[in-house]
């Protein structure tokens, strides 16, 4: 498969708090040797991810959007069969992932920016598009749904909330920027995208982290 030119992240388009993105690529970038290494959690969104591919009947083409460095869900789909593609702004965290995984396609960019070839039969956003601009998370949302093929299964993780809500801080260390939609929009805007939630959970309840598993309708799930 030829390689997509793509606009990079390192752009000057400014998140509340004077965040940019180039700022937080710069931020996981500090973050890939410590993902790439045996004391990442390995185990972190595995079993949610089982619990989404079990929906799937096709097992064609995935993709990993903010695929970071330490390959586990790559490994987990390449494991039910998939042709698994990674996608993440952090130039480290993709350098490492080649190394981890030299036979699967990369791509360093924006998902704002970056463009869609292709259909896939599962998409996974674990931990990686909440650090989008609240104004970005609407059309991006819309787009990640509309590179699923009929059928094709979607998990992805946000802030349970009920309103739309956007912050910074620096838990994991360099400062981060995060925005949620609220789970009235987020199942709003799965409806009109022509997807089912299969699945709504808080995995790490009392904190507010949320996983959704959503389906594209059109093709009868075995």
């Amino acid at each position: 498969m030829p390689r997509r030119k793509q606009k990079l992240c390192d752009d000057d388009r400014t998140y509340p708090g004077r965040i940019t993105p180039g700022d937080i690529a710069k931020g996981y970038d500090e973050l890939a040797e410590q993902w790439n290494s045996d004391t990442f959690p390995r185990h972190n969104g595995v079993e949610q991810h089982q619990r989404a591919v079990a929906f799937v009947a096709d097992k064609g083409g995935a993709l990993d959007i903010g695929c970071g460095s330490s390959g586990r869900i790559i490994d987990l789909l390449l494991s039910h069969g998939f042709d698994v593609e990674g996608l993440d702004f952090s130039r480290r965290m993709i350098a490492l992932a080649k190394k981890r995984h030299p036979d699967v396609m990369f791509y360093q960019a924006d998902i704002r920016d970056w463009e869609f070839s292709r259909k896939y039969d599962f998409i996974s956003a674990w931990d990686s598009i909440w650090h989008l601009p609240l104004a970005d998370q609407e059309p991006v949302l819309r787009k990640i749904l509309d590179g699923l093929a009929p059928g094709g299964v979607c998990i992805f993780s946000t802030g349970g909330l009920d309103a739309p809500s956007e912050k910074v801080d620096s838990a994991m260390g360099p400062p981060m920027y995060y925005s949620v939609l609220g789970i009235p929009e987020t199942l709003k805007l799965l409806s009109e995208s022509a997807c089912v939630c299969r699945h709504l959970e808080y995995d790490q309840y009392p904190e507010l982290h949320l996983f959704i598993i959503a389906q594209k309708t059109g093709k009868a799930v075995d």
